[in-house]
């Protein structure tokens, strides 16, 4: 009996389907930000006029369920409704060149105390300028510009930021690169604990929620800290993962062996904060020296990080290997 090759194959066990690769769209909005979809399905926005800074709100990770918490852009029932300055995946600093754009002003509510008070003064914002080089196909990218600038307005710093957006298996992966330069004169970044690259888990995952109510979360890092003690601690990779609509799901953030002060301490909270802080050195840990430091004009910092949605836990998700892999690229 003659078998045709196809079935030749199959019947030899040399064939194998093979899923179709994921394609990228990306879609510039009326704003000036864009949304990402893969095959054609929401996966996240680049909100660049809701805040003080610009951030990605919501990210869809590869079981549907929404990654993020939903306050402070929609009030849902049952979230927590503190920090309304944890927005998605966002990056800000308490203090660069004199100015905060970690906080807002919702920060503070309606009566801010002395001390807030003098923190209002110094709000600023991260000011998007320009999107652009996009991609889109198998993987999708762009970047965008954006100033610093003060309370009046005046720039202060600018920043080129690089978003990569792939689908790795059953994972989902965002690649956050960000240059920070110097272009104004030499400007002061200083030593402070709210700082640093930041993604708000939802509230269900987090390890504690209000009034100290358990959580479905684990914080885990790549040295076996886990929840509170891996607040402030080193590490190369931190992962958090817990139960979102009934599904085990997490998201790792992986920080490159190129990036500024690796392996980076953690701000990471079990009430749900996610961040990757290597400013506030002193501010983590009173017995180290300040991390302050002066970019002289025309210098760059640069920070890079990896975010992967995933399902399971961190073994399921093979985290540590996706951070060796992660570690080799140039």
């Amino acid at each position: 009996m003659k078998f045709t090759p196809l079935l030749s194959a199959i019947l030899l066990g040399t064939f194998s389907f093979t899923a179709a690769a994921a394609t990228f769209t990306v879609e510039k909005t009326a704003t000036g930000g864009a949304v990402v979809k893969i095959d054609g399905e929401f996966f996240t926005e680049y909100v660049v006029d809701q805040a003080n800074k610009p951030y990605l709100w919501p990210i869809i990770g590869p079981g549907g369920q929404t990654m993020t918490r939903a306050y402070p852009m929609k009030t849902v029932e049952g979230e927590q409704h503190d920090h309304p300055h944890h927005r998605g995946l966002c990056f800000g600093h308490e203090n660069i060149g004199g100015y905060d754009t970690w906080a807002e002003r919702a920060t503070f509510g309606d009566k801010p105390n002395a001390k807030s008070e003098e923190r209002v003064k110094h709000l600023g914002a991260i000011k998007h300028r320009e999107l652009k080089d996009i991609q889109a196909g198998e993987t999708a990218a762009f970047t965008t510009v954006a100033d610093y600038v003060d309370a009046s307005g005046k720039k202060t710093l600018e920043e080129v930021r690089r978003h990569t957006f792939k689908v790795v298996n059953d994972t989902r992966l965002i690649d956050v690169d960000i240059d920070l330069i110097a272009t104004e004169g030499d400007t002061l970044v200083d030593d402070k604990k709210d700082s640093g690259l930041s993604i708000r888990v939802p509230t269900n995952m987090a390890v504690e929620k209000e009034k100290k109510e358990r959580g479905t979360g684990k914080i885990i890092n790549s040295e076996g800290q886990t929840d509170a003690d891996a607040w402030a601690k080193r590490a190369t990779w931190c992962d958090y993962h817990g139960i979102v609509d009934g599904k085990h799901v997490g998201v790792a953030m992986l920080n490159h062996p190129k990036s500024f002060r690796h392996p980076t301490p953690w701000h990471v909270r079990t009430y749900g904060l996610f961040t990757a802080n290597p400013f506030g050195l002193q501010s983590l840990d009173p017995k180290s020296e300040s991390g302050a430091l002066t970019l002289k004009k025309g210098e760059k910092l640069t920070l890079r990080h990896r975010f992967i949605f995933h399902l399971g836990d961190e073994k399921a998700a093979k985290i540590a290997e996706a951070y060796a892999d992660y570690a080799k690229e140039p």
